[in-house]
């Protein structure tokens, strides 16, 4: 895959089939797309290509509104996006100029001037354009005036529940994993550098690595221990984290994200890690005395153990 960091630096080509949003999570629907695009692309001897942007629009448009949260990073969605075989990924920089294009100017302008699509794929509940006042039927007359085809995906359902970032988001600010992982399609992932912390976990025998997330933007599962999987330099492991303020430590500082990772001590400082959630063990609770926090951490370790195996 092939990325392009604006429109500008991509050449128009022939047989070009596309998609155009923000395919936060890339969950199963996106996924449905991305095959869609795919197969299509294949039968007429062309190429793929999506349009994304970043900033996400909201940011742009509506910088006071800071409860937006989004499920990948760009790093993770872009390595995400690598895995469909898509041969293009334009991620073009999201402004309040670009947004005062109007649904035809979009079109004409955007999509067949500068990419130059021969077909164009998109979700169910796709709009186009300033203030999003473009809808499926603008794009089927303008399909028609600048000679390309169009396709609408219908929904995507799992259980028959409506697949959508929303839900997910909703199931990783509760703890629920399982939910968002079958509607994800993968486990829910946290990438961050290794920061240091207190040393608190080695003292209790149980040394973790402490990740800093950047992105301020990327939401965090609720507080809690959970059973999770790492790659590290091509090695997987197995680990159990904590999200939390950890309340039976004194002076602990704000809340942190940590992970122990099993038949592993390392030195991890300054490393790219991602970790992947699996499930929810427990709530964080504050214990009366160290031992008997020291006690619970080896409960969670072999329920963990037992979950990963």
């Amino acid at each position: 895959m092939k990325v392009y960091s604006n429109i500008e630096e991509f050449e128009p080509r022939e047989n070009l089939v596309a998609t155009v949003g923000t395919f936060d999570g890339v969950h199963l629907g996106h996924s449905y797309i991305l095959n869609c695009l795919k197969a299509e692309s294949e039968k007429i001897n062309g190429e793929s290509v999506l349009l994304t942007f970043y900033p996400h629009p909201r940011m742009v448009l509506f910088p006071e509104n800071n409860d937006l949260k989004m499920l990948n990073t760009q790093e993770e969605k872009i390595e995400l996006l690598d895995r469909s075989d898509l041969d293009h990924l334009i991620i073009h920089p999201f402004s309040r100029e670009f947004s005062r294009l109007n649904s035809v100017e979009f079109v004409r302008d955007v999509l067949v001037n500068q990419i130059g699509i021969s077909k164009l794929i998109i979700g169910y509940d796709h709009h186009f354009g300033r203030n999003r006042e473009g809808t499926f039927e603008d794009l089927l007359e303008l399909a028609n005036l600048y000679d390309f085809e169009v396709e609408q995906i219908e929904a995507q359902e799992f259980k028959d529940t409506q697949v959508s970032s929303t839900k997910i988001r909703t199931a990783i600010e509760e703890g629920d994993m399982k939910t968002a992982r079958h509607f994800l399609g993968y486990p829910f992932m946290i990438s961050g550098k290794v920061v240091r912390g207190a040393g608190i976990g080695r003292t209790l025998g149980f040394k973790t690595a402490n990740i800093g997330i950047k992105d301020r933007f990327k939401i965090i599962p609720d507080n809690g221990v959970y059973a999770v999987l790492l790659n590290i330099k091509g090695t997987s492991y197995k680990g159990m984290l904590n999200i939390g303020v950890r309340p039976s430590i004194k002076d602990a500082g704000g809340r942190s994200i940590e992970v122990h990772i099993f038949e592993m001590d390392e030195d991890l400082y300054g490393l790219e890690i991602s970790v992947s959630l699996l499930e929810k063990i427990r709530e964080e609770k504050k214990f009366e005395n160290i031992d008997l926090l020291k006690q619970q951490l080896e409960f969670d370790k072999a329920k963990c153990e037992a979950i990963l195996s």
